[in-house]
């Protein structure tokens, strides 16, 4: 082993403290609760910051496509056999023609503003957010008349499965007497709920030949919604797209569409990192102040040690051993911390929010109806490495200066 018996026995002996010797103890005791807190703050920060960015990714790309193909200009016609096309490429896994368009739903309970999609009724269940929490029978979703919405929606209208909502299309009929919007009432079938705020309380799902005919897209689609396997295929997908189309359609993909927002996530975990690395520094800093004050009451142990045969290298295990316990005891204590309070996060905040009777992660302002967390093993590796390497950068100096320590004069001068 680096460190043999003596030096393991002397080390920890130095860590225990005496009466006299109390105030370095608490240092010690400090520098490793700050390192402990650090490391566990870090983890669950970067979790939370992963968690955040894998379920907005999950959904955004649940509800939309990966990539979107839209006229130029114009609705898509002669759709059918583009999407068909584009569902032979490699890669692709679904391929749904959409009708969209912006209304205001209205009922006896409220109304407010929501975007309708109109789809294929074997095309609405495949989306896998839907697939878990969905409510209503899916047979039901067919004819001119049904349609499926969000449950915070549903909520806000004060509706319910088999009640019946209004929609208002601002693009009216032309008449003498000016533009008349477009009202029609819809019987609601189903609700679902995918746990992204914005969705759940704006979002209507019609049959598309239903809302083809609400917003007078007689055989057109407002664009082709193309979903792959796996969203880092854009590049190479979107180009085949382009063969296939030439200068007839524009084409968005997922990354066009939400990178201020996904940009602004990274940023905001970059800088995260970085001021909760400095907690970790700052103990790092306390580790030094503790060993420094433990080399200088040691002098005249240190001189005995030395007049008993003990080398420089040996010195200088022992108070690195010293040090290097806090941080190591510290990052372990920490890394155990930050796994369990981020695997748990969730059923903590609900704790709390039954204690203080008040909501800690508003749906309206964070986007998701859940505090997510994704711990990802190369992170806490990471965050391990960098606690253990300034912990022992700590510790080289104090190590160092014990060892370079003259007997004569420790024992002359104490």
């Amino acid at each position: 082993m680096i460190f043999n018996s003596f030096e393991r026995m002397v080390a920890f002996r130095y860590l225990r403290a005496r009466r006299k010797e109390g105030f370095i103890s608490v240092i010690a005791g400090f520098s490793l609760a700050g390192i402990g807190l650090g490391v566990a703050t870090l983890i669950v920060v970067m979790a939370v910051m992963n968690g955040f960015r894998h379920e907005l990714l999950g959904r955004i790309l649940g509800i939309n496509g990966h990539i979107g193909v839209y006229g130029s200009g114009a609705p898509l016609s002669g759709y059918d056999p583009l999407a068909e096309s584009i569902r032979k490429l490699p890669g692709v896994t679904k391929v749904i023609p959409t009708a969209e368009g912006q209304v205001f739903a209205t009922s006896a309970g409220g109304g407010t503003g929501a975007i309708v999609r109109g789809v294929r009724a074997e095309d609405l269940l495949t989306r896998p957010v839907f697939q878990k929490k969905y409510r209503g029978n899916p047979a039901d979703f067919a004819g001119d008349d049904a349609v499926v919405i969000g449950k915070r929606l549903a909520e806000k209208l004060g509706v319910r499965i088999g009640d019946s909502v209004s929609l208002i299309s601002p693009k009216g009929n032309v008449t003498a007497f000016g533009t008349v919007p477009r009202m029609r009432g819809y019987r609601v079938v189903g609700t679902f709920d995918v746990g992204m705020f914005e969705y759940d309380s704006g979002f209507v799902f019609m049959p598309l030949e239903a809302a083809q005919t609400y917003f007078r897209l007689p055989q057109l689609v407002t664009q082709i919604e193309v979903f792959l396997e796996n969203p880092d295929m854009v590049p190479e997908t979107r180009k085949a797209i382009w063969d296939l189309t030439g200068s007839s359609a524009t084409i968005y993909d997922w990354q066009q569409a939400n990178a201020n927002f996904f940009n602004a996530i990274q940023v905001e975990r970059n800088v995260m990192f970085l001021i909760l690395t400095l907690i970790i520094l700052v103990a790092a800093f306390n580790i030094i102040s503790s060993l420094i004050m433990l080399v200088k009451d040691k002098g005249r142990d240190i001189a005995i040690l030395r007049t008993m045969g003990a080398t420089r290298g040996m010195i200088l295990r022992i108070f690195f051993l010293a040090g290097a316990s806090v941080g190591v005891v510290g990052t372990v204590a920490g890394t155990l911390l930050g796994v369990a309070f981020a695997t748990n996060i969730e059923n903590i905040r609900q704790f709390i929010q039954s204690i203080i009777g008040r909501e800690l992660f508003a749906a309206e302002i964070y986007f998701l109806t859940q505090l997510p967390a994704r711990v990802e093993t190369r992170e806490v590796v990471t965050v391990v490495l960098m606690a253990l390497g300034l912990s022992f950068a700590a510790t080289i100096y104090p190590a160092w200066r014990a060892a370079k320590l003259d007997p004569v004069e420790a024992l002359r001068y104490e």
